[in-house]
């Protein structure tokens, strides 16, 4: 109880120090600034999207009656690097930001009727006042991390490129003539060789990365000692995760990658079978999926887990959703423990019988 009222007393302290609410909407060449004193509207400014521009609303700010940068909250929607130059100026300013996925926001809007820039950054300013007790503030990532994620954004460019190219071309290879066929393959080669050799260059500067950032590679090498789990879906674990600084807790990750089951039911209406969210990082389930698919073509654990599992009569999803949310539970286990996975069993010095020294699992929901 005393507990409780400690997190309530400090929710209260934290909400009661933002008097100002500054919300933005972020475009390409654009932001719009909305800015509230509590819940009362004061102005709202366009400007260009560059450091000079957003330099110069921080300085009109500083002149309204009243203005502290402690006393301000600057709140917006995750963009992607469209945020870049915002996030610099206002980190260099010390001041408190709230980097928000669009999706949050947009649900605890209720029910909304049309939209505009305006009207989007008055939204967003209403969102970081309503939410100023338990909003989260953004912590920027180191540049190691930064860098590892523009890399593994242009991989995944370069082979989106890649592909855009393969398959339409394996796919007319039964419905063309032959000679067709082999023109437009022959018009390809080169693109597609080209395209190859940038995926090898790029895969050659994130290794060049990993080897150079000692956390990087800690956190890289203990990832990777799970089995199945490959350099790729390590790195975008540790870009997700922030090094494991965001999200600490494999529950919460397995939510975030959309493997978490959850009921649906109402009133006499039960769903006996869980179902996963549709709201997930799309890109780390797929990758988690085949790691987990990676599982069954090798003769182990998981491999019987599955095989029991299926002669039980589980759906094969069901089973393989299981497998990742054991591979999650082993990454986040061996890094929380600053050990590599290993299968063995021995016994330790000092104790009384045998010990596994295999990283511990996190049982999560099936």
């Amino acid at each position: 109880m005393t507990d409780q009222k400690t997190d309530t007393a400090s929710i209260k302290k934290r909400a009661s120090k933002f008097t100002f609410f500054i919300g933005i909407d972020v475009s390409r060449d654009e932001l719009d600034f909305t800015v509230l004193k509590n819940n009362q509207f004061l102005s709202h400014q366009e400007t260009r999207n560059s450091p000079e521009a957003i330099n110069s609303f921080v300085l009109e700010l500083k002149k309204l009656l009243g203005f502290r940068m402690p006393k301000a909250l600057f709140c917006m929607e995750d963009t992607g690097y469209y945020c870049n130059h915002l996030l610099y100026v206002l980190e260099r300013k010390k001041a408190a930001v709230c980097l928000e996925n669009a999706l949050q926001i947009k649900k605890s809007l209720g029910i909304t009727r049309g939209k505009d820039d305006k009207i989007d950054s008055q939204r967003i300013a209403m969102y970081a006042w309503k939410n100023r007790g338990e909003i989260r503030l953004w912590t920027p990532k180191r540049p190691a991390v930064i860098l590892l994620g523009s890399l593994f954004r242009l991989r995944k460019r370069l082979q989106g490129v890649s592909l855009s190219l393969k398959v339409p071309l394996a796919e007319q290879g039964t419905f063309v003539n032959r000679k067709l066929q082999q023109q437009h393959v022959s018009i390809c080669r080169r693109s597609l060789e080209a395209t190859k050799k940038d995926i090898e260059r790029t895969d050659q500067a994130i290794d060049k990365l990993i080897s150079s950032d000692d956390n990087i590679k800690r956190l890289h090498e203990l990832i990777t000692s799970v089995p199945c789990i490959g350099n790729i879906t390590a790195c975008l674990i540790i870009i997700c995760t922030n090094e494991f600084r965001d999200i600490a807790d494999a529950r919460k990750f397995a939510c975030y990658a959309g493997v978490a089951p959850f009921e649906k039911s109402s009133g006499k209406s039960v769903n006996k079978r869980r179902h996963v969210s549709f709201i997930a990082n799309k890109e780390m389930k797929a990758l988690l999926h085949i790691c987990a698919m990676g599982t069954l073509r090798q003769q182990g654990e998981m491999k019987a887990y599955y095989d029991r599992k299926r002669l039980e009569g589980k759906p094969a999803m069901l089973v393989l959703n299981a497998i990742r949310n054991k591979l999650i539970s082993r990454v986040f286990s061996c890094v929380r423990q600053g050990r590599k996975y290993t299968d063995e069993y021995k016994i330790l010095p000092g104790s009384m019988g045998f010990q596994s020294v295999r990283a511990k699992e996190i049982t999560v929901p099936r």
